[in-house]
Formats: C-alpha cells, structure tokens, sequence
C-alpha cells in the first residue's frame, strides 16, 4: 500500500540515515526533520518556479500554487515510489515567447499549454500500457536531443532583443553572478545559481535607481524612455492573502483559448518534457537502487495531467525538478514525506499575491542576465543527451535530418501552406522527427530495434553536480 495513503514507517532512530544506508520513499525522519527537509526542497524549486512564469507573461503566484497541487497530484500517480517535485518548465518559455510574437494572447498561450499537457499525458498511457522501451521507440536520443537543442536556442533572440538592452550592465553583472553561483556555490547554495542571481540584480537595481536616478533606454517592448528600473508601485496596493489573480501583463486564474497557430508552436515541447520526465526517474532509479521503470509511465501523464489542469487555470505548465533531486543526492533522504511538506508550503505562498506583484517588479535586465545563461542551458541539454546516448553522427540519416531542422529552429525558418504557415519551433521538430524515422527506414543496412535511451540524469553523478539546473 502507499505510504500516502498508510503513512511512513520512521527510519532508524529518525534523525540520519545511517552510513551507506537512505531514507527510502515510504520511510521518513522525525517530523521536525521532515519539515526542515520540506523546506530545502522549497528552497531549491523556488528560483526557477517563479522566473519561467515572469519570462512567460504568466503570475508567479499561480505557477507557485499549482506547482504544490501538481507534486501531490504526482506522488498520488506514482503510488509514492517516485520522490519529485513539479515545478514550473523552462522548456516553454521560448515556444511562449514565439506565440506573443505573432499575437498571441495569455488565453492562447495558456490553451496550448493545456493541449499540450493533454499530448505528454496521453504518451504517458501509452507508455505504460506499452513499457518503457515506447519511448526509445517513438523519440530516440538523438530526435529527443535535437528538439531540445532547438527549442533552447531558439530562445536567443528575446534575450538579445528584449531583455537584455533595457539595462546591460545589470544583466551582465547578474548574469556572472549566476554563472559564479551555479560554478563556485556548494552544497544548497549552487543549486539556487537563478535565485541568487536575481535578488543580487533586483538589489543593484535599487541601488543604482537611488544613486544614479532612472534610467533611459528600451522598455520590454522596445520603446525608448525614461523611467526607473524598479517600479514597486503595485506591491501596496496587492493584498497579503487573496486568490492569484496577477495583473493585466502577468495575469492570474483565467480561462484558456484556444488558437491553432500556438498550439503547433507549443505542442512539440511535449517531447522536452518527456526527456526530463525521463531522465528524472531513471536518475531517483539509480539513486535509490530500484527497478522505477514500471512508474514511468504513471510519471509521464502525472506531469501531463499537471500541465494540463495548470493551461486550464491559467497556469503555467510543469515538470519535475533536478535541483530537488540533487537535495536528495545531497542529503540521502528519498522520503516522499518531505515532498508533501514542501507542497503544501509552495499552496500556501501562492495565496500570498502581495509576493506575486514584487516578483512581477523585477527589472528586464535582471532578467536579461538570467535568460541568457537558462536559455543556453536548455539548448545544451540537447548535446548533453546526444553524448550520454553516444548518438552517431556517421550516420546521414541521423545527421542530416537533424541538422536542417536545428537550423529551422534556430533560425526561424517559415514554410507558408495556403492561409497558414509553419515556422521555427514547429517546423522544425516536424523535420527532425519525420524526417529522422524516414530516412532511418531508407537506409542501407537500417536497424529496426529501438535505440537505448539514458536521459540527462539516468548516470549517478556525485552529489555536488547532481541536480544542477538543466532543464
């Protein structure tokens, strides 16, 4: 039976794991410990949870609330074998960044978003009523590593267009800061490299708004002005309890719509997700030394289901977490109890929309800072799969079909059909994919087996690497 549901049996004497031993998923420390457990995995989701939301035009508060309802929703899928959290996915930032370039509204965005959880979801039954070996065979590494590879670099003009002019000494100050943290910072302090990064760009922006006065340059949408790089006029005027409504430019609860063009630019971050997803089990699998690949698809559509009901609300969409799980690696305790805790605290810090307004304050070169690092991340997270798979590049029909749709991705390249059109992000997966299972199937001497699969994670790293952003 599930310890969520009979409870946790108390490990040892409740305060460490013995040497060489863990706290299993359905064990637990004392409570006070647990608590205190609790709050590191908070701590560790809490940077990156409530950034993606602000680059996405979404509430922080929203995206912090259903980040708790969709850890609890997870643990409740998964039977409590699989420790994780569900935080907000960076994934979708630049496929979001594409659909407001083209007009989308936060509705449209959101509606997608909804679609898009209904895809990962639906994959997620496939895979286990088919067993895991579906996803080797449906998005092999080196498909699964193009894709993301084009979905991150695909991201590079928002921050060289939008983020970064409105103050470059700000961004690139903070942007070392967050290379110096994730490289330099030990234990619990290298794994917040976002959140550190932030409060010291938010803190010198106030300091240069009081030294030097406002400043002249780009807003976010690229109209030149005066103003200062703070403006926390709408922190007073937002309640300390209350539901996450947001604001006109990050809204909050809303109803999705539903718009064709966003749906095909946001849907092929489906298979983003399914690599974390993946790469998330496989890593507690190693980690804890069980056989969880029968839980991956339960894994797949929790996180699809999340996703989903998240688009609905208004929400941004979700994904497990390796920050949290680098706490594990760190501390040696797997208990699922620790991640009930950190759930109900991140419910209760989304009721708090008077946090939400000085999240939306934060200055675009802060921003700017961060995205340039997090959005090179998760395009070199593609080649971080394609080496730990050991893709073959000899290959042409693995080479070729990957290279023209990176450069689609990359360069937004658009193929105009009738009324509609293709383009970037979209296009660009359809040629990866399509094209690699085509091209496999003509050439000489093809192998019809399914490649192994070993995502970003799936290898035990030591504890002082595991569980650095890679999202």
């Amino acid at each position: 039976m599930s310890p969520v549901i009979r409870g946790w049996t108390v490990h040892g004497d409740g305060r460490a794991p013995a040497p060489g031993e863990v706290v299993r998923p359905e064990e637990r420390l004392s409570w006070g410990r647990t608590v205190g457990l609790g709050a590191q995995h908070v701590l560790a989701m809490f940077g990156a949870t409530f950034v993606f939301p602000v680059l996405m035009g979404l509430d922080p508060n929203l995206a912090i609330l259903l980040s708790g309802l969709a850890t609890i929703l997870f643990l409740l899928m998964t039977r409590g074998r699989v420790p994780s959290y569900l935080g907000t996915s960076a994934s979708f930032v630049g496929v979001v960044a594409a659909v407001r370039a083209d007009g989308g509204t936060s509705a449209e965005v959101t509606g997608a978003i909804a679609v898009c959880g209904v895809v990962v979801a639906l994959v997620g039954l496939a895979v286990h009523l088919g067993g895991a070996r579906t996803v080797s065979a449906i998005l092999p590494p080196a498909v699964t590593g193009a894709v993301v590879m084009l979905i991150g670099f695909n991201l590079a003009p928002v921050v060289a267009g939008t983020y970064w002019p409105q103050d470059e000494l700000v961004a690139l100050i903070t942007m070392l800061v967050v290379m110096i943290t994730a490289v330099a910072g030990r234990g619990m302090v290298g794994r917040l490299g976002v959140l550190v990064g932030l409060v010291v760009g938010f803190a010198l922006s106030l300091l240069l708004d009081a030294v030097l006065g406002p400043i002249t340059g780009p807003d976010a949408s690229g109209v030149v002005s005066t103003h200062p790089r703070v403006d926390l006029s709408g922190v007073a005027d937002a309640s300390w309890i209350g539901l996450p409504l947001g604001t006109p430019e990050a809204p909050g609860l809303h109803l999705p719509a539903f718009s064709a063009s966003a749906i095909l630019l946001i849907v092929p971050v489906a298979i983003a997700l399914i690599a974390e997803n993946t790469g998330h089990v496989k890593a507690v699998a190693s980690m804890t030394r069980e056989d969880l690949d029968p839980y991956l698809g339960r894994a797949l559509a929790a996180d699809g289901i999340a996703t989903a009901v998240a688009g609905g609300v208004g929400g941004s969409p979700t994904t497990t977490y390796a920050e949290n799980i680098g706490v594990m690696a760190a501390t040696r305790v797997y208990s699922t109890a620790a991640y009930w805790v950190a759930a109900l605290v991140a419910i209760a810090i989304g009721f708090c929309p008077k946090f939400g307004a000085v999240v939306a304050a934060t200055p675009g070169g802060v921003l700017g800072g961060i995205t340039v690092v997090l959005y090179g991340m998760i395009g070199l997270l593609g080649a971080r799969i394609w080496v730990e798979n050991k893709v073959d590049f000899a290959r042409p029909e693995v080479l070729v079909p990957l290279a023209a749709g990176i450069v689609i991705g990359i360069g937004d390249v658009a193929l105009t059909l009738g009324g509609g059109s293709l383009s970037g992000i979209a296009l660009g997966t359809i040629v990866v994919v399509a094209g690699y299972h085509l091209l496999r199937r003509l050439a000489p001497g093809r192998a019809d087996e399914a490649e192994p699969w070993s995502a970003p994670g799936s290898v035990e790293e030591s504890p002082s690497d595991e569980g650095r952003p890679h999202r």
